[in-house]
């Protein structure tokens, strides 16, 4: 039997016809799915377009930024931290996106990108197939770059029709409101780069320790490889994944005619070295430059600071809105990315926390991994009255959160005379030569071992710290005047039941701060003259504004007789045989000290001072215990001898200038 075969030409449009009716059928049926689809989810699709309207309304350029990330410098301008809150985030405009970075991304991502609008249809229509057929879930991609960008800044990655739609609905309005290049710039800014690090500029810091304008096209592709699946690609952890999602991305590229053949080779071959970001840290500084730093953006903002009140209830009240206030400014500062210069210098930092974890080597009690005997010290700078270096603690197995320094106020026996009683007694009339009978009052203090010299001048009795002699003068010049003087150098637990004879040996309802007491010894330093503690030079925001300048505001306080006199009696407490500080005396550096005891030695203080710097020294349990041996000239003054010793190596001996 003879089989008669069509010519090819009508072979060929048979086939084509149906083909074409095929593809129709197919169609049709799409359309009547979609059709139904709709019909069933058209409440739910109204929904969704009115919640992605409100969201895109509420937007601005800022919301794209996102949090930012502040840097601490120390005071040679290095890096010495990183704050930020849950994203350690470093925005880049598109002018300083290298233009490698976003090729990678447009090639691997969405490679016709400038060339659709908020979405790709094609792609989309296979997603929505997908969903249909899986009933309701999502099983394969096909978002375009804004639409990733709606998913990452407005919603979340649940695998959802609802997250889909309302994610292309945001797109589309995306699409409206800003232009590609604003889009992209945004995109890169905000994806997830894993460990932390939220876009290319940081994660080019946080992986390789330099700016993304610095990386080479192996080294920018590798990081575009993350964004992906930051768990899979996570760098740190799994690098082999990493690096073959790289030479993906290189090839992507090639084929794209993004790259030539010699840099795809190039790239290709690279080795790739981490270099992840190194910051020691230093919860001492971070905390304390971070208090110092909110309470900057607290007085810019208006808020008013005060240490005197009326009443409990005017307390609770001011304590609640400063609670709230300070809040506010450290959550700013760690989304906001400010640049926050400090005035800690990082070979005094050093060289305060040996000195005082090795002036501590003995005590190797511990509770939960902290030393259970504690010490903290503060160092001054008297010319400029900046805070150069700050120790809240020993360096403990475990990490200590605890900043001491400025956290924890602590009675401070003896070492209060010179600022309440002694200085403002010589504003009084009195001076050193006054002389005034050593000798035990019913009801009131006893001395050391209860020794008492008869009549005595002023001068050697503060040498002596003898607190029967203290106690006498301020009983003459009151508490009122006394404390007075204390607490316009800012100190902030002074309260009205201070305001008792006790005061003039340091006996306070709670006690004052290692970094209150450097900052009024410095004060005396400086003849009388108070610059409230901080260590903030200046702060620049985001936009690269300076916000704040230190003025280093001065205010009198002490007039300069009294302060020098003062300053001239505190020597003898170092030089003289009987002075309580006499061991730990420097050598070849004229200083100035007094020591502080509280009852039954559970506080040391050692507060000293020369012409360049004032250091403070406490040491004590965290809570008040008994310590054997405990004086301000034992352990407090060996730290202090040791630290202070070796931070005036190299200078001129200088007195206090007289007046």
């Amino acid at each position: 039997m003879e089989v008669t075969q069509l010519p090819k030409n009508q072979k060929s449009k048979k086939t084509h016809k149906v083909k074409k009716h095929n593809l129709l059928t197919v169609f049709s049926v799409f359309i009547i799915v979609i059709f139904l689809f709709c019909s069933k989810y058209l409440f739910i699709a109204v929904s969704l377009y009115n919640d992605a309207s409100t969201k895109i309304n509420s937007i601005s350029y800022s919301t794209f930024h996102g949090n930012q990330t502040t840097y601490l410098y120390d005071s040679k301008n290095t890096v010495l931290n990183k704050l930020y809150g849950s994203k350690n985030s470093i925005y880049l405009t598109s002018f300083y996106i290298p233009q490698a970075v976003k090729n990678a991304f447009i090639s691997i991502e969405d490679k016709d990108y400038f060339n659709h609008g908020a979405f790709s249809i094609k792609a989309n229509f296979r997603v929505l197939y997908s969903i249909i057929k899986s009933k309701g879930k999502i099983t394969q991609g096909g978002s375009t770059i804004t639409q990733q960008l709606a998913r990452t800044v407005f919603l979340n990655f649940d695998k959802t029709y609802k997250r889909k739609l309302e994610e292309i609905i945001i797109a589309i309005k995306l699409d409206q409101k800003y232009t590609k290049q604003q889009i992209l710039e945004f995109y890169i800014n905000n994806i997830n780069f894993a460990n932390n690090a939220y876009g290319i500029e940081a994660a080019s810091r946080r992986y390789f320790s330099k700016s993304c304008n610095e990386l080479n096209l192996s080294e920018i592709c590798f990081l575009a490889a993350i964004p992906n699946n930051p768990t899979y690609y996570n760098p740190i952890k799994n690098i082999n994944n990493t690096l073959k999602r790289r030479d993906f991305i290189l090839s992507s590229m090639k084929k794209n005619n993004y790259i030539t053949d010699y840099e795809y080779t190039t790239a290709v071959n690279y080795k790739i070295v981490l270099n992840p970001e190194k910051y020691d840290g230093n919860v001492w500084i971070e905390s304390y430059a971070l208090n110092c730093a909110a309470r900057v953006l607290m007085k810019l903002n208006g808020f008013q600071f005060k240490n005197t009140f009326d009443t409990q209830q005017d307390i609770d009240s001011y304590d609640k809105n400063y609670s709230n206030v300070y809040n506010e400014c450290i959550n700013d500062i760690r989304t906001n990315g400010y640049k926050i210069y400090t005035s800690i210098d990082m070979d005094k930092q050093k060289l305060l926390q040996d000195s005082l974890d090795n002036g501590l080597l003995d005590f190797t009690e511990q509770n939960k991994g902290i030393y259970s005997l504690q010490g903290s010290s503060v160092s001054i700078d008297n010319k400029t009255g900046y805070v150069i270096a700050i120790v809240g603690g020993r360096t403990s197995p475990k990490k200590d959160y605890l900043n001491r320094a400025f956290q924890c106020f602590r009675q401070p026996g003896s070492s209060l005379k010179p600022l309440a009683v002694y200085t403002p007694a010589f504003e009084k009339g009195y001076d050193d030569t006054s002389i005034i009978n050593d000798h035990y009052i019913d009801g009131g203090p006893h001395n050391d071992g209860d020794v008492y010299m008869g009549d005595i001048p002023i001068r050697t009795a503060v040498q002596m710290s003898l607190n029967s002699v203290a106690y006498q003068i301020f009983n003459d010049i009151t508490p009122t005047y006394g404390l007075s003087f204390v607490r316009d150098m800012d100190f902030n637990k002074i309260v009205k039941k201070d305001y008792t004879l006790s005061a003039a040996l340091g006996g306070l309802t709670y006690g004052v701060t290692p970094i209150e007491m450097a900052s009024a010894y410095s004060t005396l330093a400086r003849g009388g003259e108070f610059i409230a503690p901080t260590c903030i030079r200046s702060i620049v925001n985001s936009q690269g504004q300076t916000i704040y300048e230190n003025n280093l505001g001065k205010r009198r306080v002490y007039n300069y007789n009294a302060s020098y006199l003062m300053s001239d009696i505190l020597k003898g407490t170092l030089e003289n045989v009987w002075g309580t500080a006499y061991n730990v005396r420097l050598n070849g550096i004229t200083s100035a000290a007094k020591t502080g005891t509280t009852s039954n030695q559970k506080d040391g203080w050692l507060c000293g001072y020369s012409a360049y710097y004032t250091t403070v020294v406490w040491v004590g349990y965290d809570i008040p215990k008994y310590v054997d041996n405990l004086y301000g000239g034992t352990y407090p003054g060996q730290i202090w001898h040791n630290y202070m010793q070796q931070v005036h190596s190299g200078l001129q001996d200088k007195d206090f200038y007289t007046p």
